[in-house]
């Protein structure tokens, strides 16, 4: 594995590599790697000739009052889970080094973004677009690989491929789970013990909506006032939101039909959580 640093460096690297005929596998993250984030790379692995990994705690996407500064890091962690799943070439960018002079231009998303987690952090996603775009200009990789967890951020890299005609299959691989249906992520660290005991709370209440679809339930306003009553009898979390939206188009509903995700967001002391299903009615869940 080659660890590199610049931008010009890692295109050149790719550009040997490319003439040769070979497929690149990305798969863009922010470290602190977790199973989520290792399956990714196994899929990516398992699909193309070359991996690229990237490590980038991207500050645009953050917001004044959000957990930049206590975002987990652990670089040689990382570079280790990294080098055991055979990754080729790890991309480990400085912030100077993606953004070396006030940005003049940046990606501003238009739709999918003004509801779930985009409605209470404005501007997210328009960081987020920005660097994805940044990161396939500079990867231009033949697949790239996000979890399902972060169901609204593919949905608007779905857009950014198709509008900004990027020649990238997306690829959007199932939610990594503890044992007990807690979704992986970074951030879960930062939970406190009783929270942690509480939050398979957010999968559960997701299971019992499904279910509850399942048996014929089709009003989103019901299946949105159980998940709620469920989670607040059996956590201390606050609710941040509950909300049921066609997919990818994230449009409201009215009836549940079709293809739909069902996503919540729950915020403890440190954290802020979030999960989601998406269901398919005409077929199986997807």
């Amino acid at each position: 594995m080659k660890i590199i640093t610049t931008i010009k460096e890692l295109q050149s690297e790719l550009a040997i590599q490319k003439k040769s005929g070979k497929t690149v596998g990305f798969v863009p993250t922010m470290g602190y790697l977790h199973e989520g984030h290792l399956t990714l790379i196994k899929h990516a692995r398992h699909e193309n000739d070359l991996v690229v990994l990237s490590i980038f705690v991207n500050p645009i996407q953050f917001g004044p009052k959000e957990d930049l500064s206590t975002y987990p890091r652990d670089f040689e962690r990382d570079r280790a889970l990294a080098e055991c799943e055979n990754v080729d070439y790890l991309f480990y960018p400085s912030v100077e080094e993606m953004y070396p002079n006030k940005i003049t231009v940046q990606a501003a998303v238009q739709q999918r973004t003004d509801v779930l987690c985009g409605k209470s952090r404005p501007g997210h996603f328009d960081g987020v677009a920005t660097v994805i775009t940044k990161l396939f200009n500079i990867v231009m990789p033949t697949k790239a690989y996000f979890g399902k967890k972060d169901a609204q951020q593919v949905a608007v890299i779905d857009g950014v491929i198709a509008d900004f005609n990027f020649p990238i299959e997306l690829v959007a691989v199932d939610t990594v789970r503890e044992s007990d249906g807690l979704a992986k992520s970074s951030r879960n660290v930062n939970l406190q013990p009783e929270e942690r005991k509480q939050a398979p709370v957010l999968f559960k209440s997701l299971k019992a909506a499904k279910a509850a679809i399942n048996q014929g339930e089709r009003n989103p306003d019901n299946i949105v006032s159980a998940i709620k009553e469920m989670i607040s009898k059996e956590s201390n979390g606050y609710i941040d939101y509950v909300e049921i939206y066609s997919y990818p188009e994230l449009q409201p509903v009215e009836r549940i039909s079709g293809r739909v995700i069902i996503a919540l967001a729950v915020k403890f002391t440190k954290v802020r959580l979030i999960d989601n299903l998406v269901i398919n009615l005409d077929l199986e869940e997807d």
